[in-house]
């Protein structure tokens, strides 16, 4: 892979059939496989900025802001998995891309579950970060209660926590005030329908109908899901594999950004038709 003579960021808006403008970042070779990036709760395309970089420009990469969160439109509603999923799908028609690899973090990794359910055919392969079939535990419901109760503004207080309950390898301070910004541009309402929304999926009995190539990267200190609940996912995955960070937490595409870009591209070359 040629990661030399990188292409710029570029920034941009997609007015999407959905209804929603998305803001987005793209990078790379336009005639390449797309790759479609896809944040966790809160995040935005800036949740990827680490690897960005250094991910090869033979790819068309895509990171989104999802809805409500980053420079995307914020509707009143629409935050369940269907709605984000639904997006990537106009977002892949605004571009023209019949099919895509889809890249997903923690709440990224739901909507890209959703996808591959609902969509398959324009599914290429799956990258799962963090993730698991449902994101129900103690923890997450004591967030939730946390986050009902939250007012406008949002206490930058409380997204530090929440940013820093995710990470266990040290990122640096720059890159946290950032993450931490970005997590502050959501309204309350935001916060507590995006959980919500999450919290309203399981997929654990459709997981065996998700057929493609899928990796499944976990961080062996995550506090979000359980190392058995990763297990059971990629048991239930019909093409699956499992890749463990020790000493990394739950956002190990920030803790450990060169190992996630190699195992990312050997995964797709690894998975590319012969």
């Amino acid at each position: 892979m040629n990661h030399k003579d990188a292409t710029p960021l570029r920034f941009a808006d997609a007015h999407l059939t959905t209804g929603v403008r998305l803001h987005y970042a793209e990078q790379g070779d336009c005639a390449g496989h797309p790759m479609i990036l896809l944040h966790g709760y809160t995040d935005s395309w800036f949740s990827y900025s680490r690897v960005l970089s250094s991910l090869s420009t033979t790819y068309h990469t895509y990171a989104l802001s999802q809805r409500g969160h980053g420079d995307s439109e914020r509707p009143i509603g629409g935050y369940t998995m269907p709605h984000f999923a639904a997006d990537v799908v106009a977002f892949m028609d605004a571009m023209g891309l019949p099919q895509a690899t889809l890249v997903g973090h923690s709440m990224g990794s739901l909507v890209a579950q959703e996808l591959a359910l609902a969509g398959p055919a324009g599914v290429a392969r799956l990258i799962l970060i963090g993730s698991g079939t449902d994101i129900r535990s103690e923890d997450v419901l004591q967030l939730q209660q946390e986050v009902n109760a939250l007012e406008d503004p949002v206490p930058p207080e409380f997204a530090r926590e929440f940013q820093v309950s995710t990470i266990y390898h040290p990122v640096s301070d720059d890159f946290l005030d950032s993450a931490v910004a970005e997590s502050l541009k959501l309204p309350a309402r935001v916060w507590r329908d995006a959980l919500a929304g999450q919290l309203a999926v399981d997929y654990a009995a459709q997981i065996n109908l998700i057929q493609m190539p899928t990796l499944v990267l976990r961080g062996d200190h995550d506090t979000i899901f359980s190392r058995a609940a990763q297990d059971a996912q990629v048991a239930g995955l019909a093409n699956a594999v499992l890749k463990v960070y020790p000493e990394t937490g739950h956002a190990l595409h920030w803790e450990r950004p060169s190992e996630f870009v190699r195992d990312l591209e050997g995964f797709i070359m690894h998975t590319e038709p012969r």
